[in-house]
């Protein structure tokens, strides 16, 4: 519903500036009549940018994608945007493909990607110097590593204070950092991937199962939004008992 989407960002966007902190606003709807109108309302909130996807009801054309973006950086301007290409999307944009983006919106200054090998972010390499890359939470230290400049956190939704711990550690010590990242990285491997791989769940019911494994949300379910279906609350509760064994540094006070 659009009005949950206001009120969620007016109840974001008014903390953020309580703390004098930056934050971005999602404008993503796979109608791009949707997404504008979404970006339109949310300009008065000043964001440090918006979040948008290609438009997604039919695969869109090079051409469809350059005059989708032409409107929404002139209508979002002189607020930037960061173009969010998710691996299920209609059409997955490719290095080459990035590049003409970048190059022809200067209002896109930043872009999230899957991640990959040394070879991907090597294929990806004039976009990295030429905008922000962000990748998969759980890949941050190796990531970085590479090149990237940052993540969407999908650890967040286990620990939020855990990631932040996580990324400022990464940025002060990187050998430190990757140690975390590397059992960070196999614990999602072992107990969030094969939800989505083997038994063929939504990414967003993993991410919800594991806000509720953190139990940093009182009163938070697994459920979703009708007709997908979450996981169990046994298994957030299996995920949650696993991931305070193997990366108890995520939920440490204070």
């Amino acid at each position: 519903m659009e009005s949950e989407f206001d009120s969620v960002n007016q109840i974001l966007a008014e903390g953020c500036e309580r703390l004098h902190l930056p934050f971005q606003i999602g404008v993503s709807h796979m109608s791009p009549q949707l997404s504008l109108a979404r970006l339109r309302r949310a300009r008065h909130w000043e964001p440090s940018g918006f979040q948008v996807i290609l438009p997604d009801w039919f695969p869109p054309t090079m051409g469809d994608i350059h005059r989708f973006l032409d409107v929404m950086v002139a209508k979002a301007d002189p607020i930037p945007l960061i173009l969010y290409n998710p691996p299920h999307a209609k059409w997955n944009l490719v290095p080459s493909e990035w590049l003409e983006v970048v190059e022809r919106h200067p209002g896109v200054v930043g872009i999230k990607v899957a991640g990959g090998d040394a070879a991907c972010f090597e294929a990806i390499r004039p976009v990295l110097d030429r905008v922000s890359v962000f990748i998969p939470g759980h890949t941050l230290a190796t990531g970085l590593s590479q090149g990237a400049h940052g993540v969407y956190s999908n650890v967040a939704c286990l620990s939020p204070r855990g990631a932040q711990r996580w990324c400022e550690l990464c940025l002060s010590n990187p050998a430190e950092g990757m140690k975390l990242g590397q059992r960070v990285e196999r614990f999602f491997t072992l107990e969030v991937v094969p939800y989505i791989t083997v038994k063929k769940f939504h990414n967003m019911a993993a991410d919800k199962g594991m806000a509720v494994a953190g139990g940093w949300l009182p009163g938070l379910t697994t459920r979703l939004r009708w007709p997908y279906e979450g996981i169990s609350k046994d298994d957030a509760a299996r995920i949650g008992t696993a991931a305070r064994a193997d990366l108890p540094e995520l939920f440490l006070r204070g």
